[in-house]
């Protein structure tokens, strides 16, 4: 074996294949409720046996046989389709047979019942994605491709779990993975002939291999973080004091008369949610009551709640009433100076003053008082006649750092993590190269930046994690 593969050997063998079960198992697949079709999955080694029980005959592979599912006495549950997928032309890998019935809740569950009773046990969460993982058909990122995409929300995320599904990610994790193994190739060569005069660290180019692996790995991080706030999207609260225009950019921005608007200050006490799409990034619209000092009870937990939901956002938007701006003091007294926010002009309808984006040396040339020179992304809108909303949206999303992309594809914090820390190990392993440090812990360095890179699409994982990601997964997937 040569150094590359044993290399790749030593990082494949961590994964435990004892995790895959022998048992044969069913689940309902399609979702549970009143519809057209519900589908049966079965998969493992009694699925063909389970199959000719129903059907009678050994089934034909990759041919949908029409047939009547019976119970133990015979008697007649539903009709429907059963389709065999022999090993390992299949979804898991193993022998898989589907059983398509009428989608009502009670017919799937005695189909279900009857071919337990033959010999299948009940799937756990994920199982059947799970058993795919371990026989190789789909790798840890294309698993988890499956769960975004059933959960996607808006074109663009489904565009981006198919993207992962279909290996875009992981071709990049691929073609960094070959990278550092052609590196480690180089470095752990240098070990091997240490007795011999040659300074492989200098001839093999080690320092610029690696300042190469970490543009690479700098990249992908970029992209990845792209995927991962399109696939979880943003929390945005709407904040200020009472009779700011509040209410009036909630139902602005989400086409709809969500909140009640009125001329009176403190009308909303309580959280008001909303969901619309940034150029596909799904966001959560937040409406919170006024800030301001209440004797009223309810009004004062409505207060309590916007603070803790400001605390909790990823951006807010400070809003002013443009006749009457609050002093900055007002953020430094409520302990949200800190935050990631939008100042927000409202109500320039009343002002004048034009809306769009404002620059800091435009707010002081129009205002005497200092007390509202904020050092803040900042903007003039009208929430009533949706005047400076698109300039809105373009800073929402400048802010955030979302920038809309063909080749997105979904990502989540776990990946972000393991690449993080596959740039640690990159970096330190370059300083102690440029320091001249034991080639012995320069290869270590390389080691754990590829074993956290290969964390990613599941080459190397603990039972745990694995456990974690397929047990997220419904029944049936």
């Amino acid at each position: 074996m040569n150094l590359s593969n044993n290399i790749n050997s030593n990082i494949n063998n961590n994964i435990d294949t004892n995790f895959i079960h022998e048992d044969t198992i069913a689940a309902i697949a399609s979702p549970l409720g009143v519809g057209g079709v519900g589908v049966i999955r079965v998969s493992g080694a009694l699925a063909l046996t389970i199959a000719t029980h129903i059907l009678g005959k050994t089934p034909k592979t990759r041919h949908a046989h029409f047939c009547e599912f019976n119970d133990a006495a015979g008697i007649k549950i539903d009709e429907g389709l059963l389709i065999y997928f022999k090993a390992p032309h299949s979804f898991t890998g193993e022998d898989i047979v589907e059983l398509q019935g009428h989608g009502g809740v009670i017919v799937l569950q005695r189909v279900l019942k009857r071919v337990l009773e033959l010999g299948a046990k009940p799937a756990r969460a994920g199982e059947f994605s799970e058993r795919a993982f371990f026989n190789g058909k789909l790798d840890l990122v294309q698993a988890e491709a499956i769960h975004d995409l059933i959960n996607s929300q808006s074109e663009a995320q489904a565009k981006a779990a198919m993207a992962s599904l279909s290996g875009l990610f992981s071709e990049k994790v691929h073609n960094i993975f070959d990278q550092l193994t052609n590196l480690r190739v180089y470095v752990e060569a240098c070990i091997d002939f240490s007795d011999e005069d040659i300074d492989f660290i200098e001839q093999g180019d080690v320092r610029n291999k690696i300042s190469a692996t970490i543009i690479s790995v700098t990249n992908l991080l970029a992209n990845a973080q792209q995927g991962k706030i399109l696939r979880d999207g943003m929390n945005i609260v709407l904040a200020g004091r009472p009779n700011a225009g509040k209410s009036s950019l909630l139902n602005a921005l989400a086409g709809t008369q969500t909140a009640i608007v009125t001329a009176i200050a403190g009308t909303t006490r309580d959280i008001l949610k909303e969901r619309i799409e940034i150029d596909g990034l799904p966001l959560n619209i937040i409406d919170t009551a006024g800030i301001r000092e209440s004797d009223n009870i309810i009004e004062s937990e409505g207060i309590k709640r916007a603070l803790q939901a400001m605390q909790d956002a990823d951006l807010v938007l400070w809003l002013h009433d443009d006749q009457a701006p609050a002093p900055l003091s007002d953020l430094e007294d409520l302990g949200i100076a800190h935050l990631d926010k939008i100042i927000v002009f409202n109500k320039i309808d009343l002002t004048k003053r034009p809306a769009g984006i404002i620059e800091p040396k435009q707010l002081i040339d129009n205002n005497n008082n200092n007390n509202i020179i904020y050092h803040e992304s900042m903007i003039a809108i009208c929430a009533k006649y949706h005047q400076g909303l698109d300039d809105l949206k373009i800073l929402i999303k400048q802010k955030i750092g979302f920038k809309p992309q063909e080749s997105i594809f979904s990502a989540r914090v776990r990946h972000l993590d393991a690449l993080m820390l596959v740039l640690a190990h990159l970096n330190l392993a370059l300083e102690l190269v440029t320091l001249g440090h034991s080639i012995e812990i320069i290869a270590e360095e390389l080691r754990l930046a590829q074993n956290n890179l290969a964390e990613i699409t599941g080459k190397f994982s603990a039972d745990m994690l694995l456990g974690e990601i397929f047990g997220s997964f419904c029944i049936g997937k």
